[in-house]
């Protein structure tokens, strides 16, 4: 693919489905050759249960062309499989672009007759896997980078069981991402609308006082935390 990066540049910079903040990105670049192969010699890696890469304009970088295409090809996915009734919960967390990921993904979703419930606000993984058990949802996406430095971002990819893709579902859904040659059939609809239409759902307290019901009954010795509890310290990283 060594020479067609360019053709696939000069395709992004000058096809109007491209949004005007890509293009002017990519225009700052035209004459930066290694900069240029570097966002496009190739599609940014679907690996093991998802995405991830720098955010920026380009085919080998995290936005919201390609997050859609990624949803597109997990929507074929599921429909084929005709569990799309069940719809699929998306978590973010405070990462750059995480909010505008996650409506990305869920507005693909929606055009494809796929409900999305969407966390309110950013929320930790395990209330993810929880949300998507407690929904009886058929999958679940994370918009997360894990440990990767700030320019990061990514997309991770659940199944009905609450954990990650695991094989062969894994390779199936990056076959259907790859299938997508063309950016047209990715689909979405507006915000409004698929709220209307009931496809684009907020989820919040509700679920979060669930979650912490779930996680009280996991308490091992109750007593324990009644007579030491006011001694303990505990260290929080982001």
């Amino acid at each position: 693919m060594d020479m067609d990066y360019k053709k696939v540049y000069e395709e992004w910079l000058t096809n109007p489905f491209f949004d005007e903040a890509t293009r002017q990105e990519l225009a700052a670049i035209k004459d930066d050759e290694r900069e240029i192969k570097e966002r496009f010699y190739m599609d940014l890696e679907f690996g093991t249960a998802g995405l991830r890469g720098i955010i920026g304009a380009g085919t080998n970088r995290m936005n919201n062309y390609i997050v859609a295409k990624a949803t597109q090809g997990l929507a074929n996915y599921i429909k084929q499989r005709k569990k799309q009734a069940k719809g699929v919960a998306i978590a973010y967390d405070s990462r750059h672009c995480s909010p505008e990921f996650a409506d990305v993904a869920a507005l693909c979703l929606a055009a494809n007759g796929i409900k999305a419930y969407v966390f309110e606000s950013l929320r930790p993984t395990p209330e993810l896997s929880y949300a998507v058990r407690e929904l009886k949802c058929v999958a679940g996406i994370n918009i997360t980078a894990s440990h990767n430095p700030p320019e990061y971002n990514g997309y991770k990819v659940y199944w009905e069981d609450g954990a990650q893709v695991t094989s062969p579902k894994d390779v199936m859904i990056i076959d259907e991402v790859k299938a997508i040659k063309d950016y047209n059939v990715v689909k979405t609809m507006d915000k409004i609308e698929a709220v209307k239409a009931g496809l684009y759902n907020v989820i919040g307290s509700d679920l979060d006082d669930r979650y912490i019901a779930a996680l009280k009954k996991q308490i091992i010795n109750a007593d324990v935390i009644k007579e030491m509890g006011d001694d303990l310290v505990a260290v929080y990283t982001p």
